[in-house]
């Protein structure tokens, strides 16, 4: 029996990700390694997230979690993203231990992002 490594979640966020992309002028950060390659691009309001973005290759489970990780943080403090955990979006996506290195660069980019 094959079961399907992709929840409705991943399936929706990888389908139609609607932070894809770039801001142009924007900050921006990337991160290659493990497979995968993420460029993050931060716009603010004074200490508020007003946009955010991203360009990134990899697995559907790394895509979905690069678009969550967009829409949960606009609006929010940049400070934030200095608190953000990789551990947040794997048990969220759900995501397979085998492809948690992947999101951990993302974690790495975040941070750097909000710094």
């Amino acid at each position: 029996m094959v079961t399907d490594p992709y929840s409705a979640e991943v399936r929706r966020l990888f389908a139609a990700p609607a932070h894809a992309g770039t801001l142009p002028g924007a900050e921006t950060v990337r991160a290659v390694a493990q497979g995968v390659d993420v460029e993050l691009s931060l716009a603010r309001d004074g200490d508020r997230v007003s946009a955010l973005r991203f360009r990134a290759r990899g697995c559907p489970h790394f895509l979905a979690a690069a678009e969550a990780l967009c829409a949960g943080y606009e609006g929010r403090p940049v400070a934030e993203l200095r608190a953000f955990r990789a551990a947040e979006l794997v048990e969220r996506l759900p995501v397979p231990i085998d492809k948690t290195g992947r999101i951990l660069v993302l974690e790495d980019a975040v941070r750097s992002l909000g710094a």
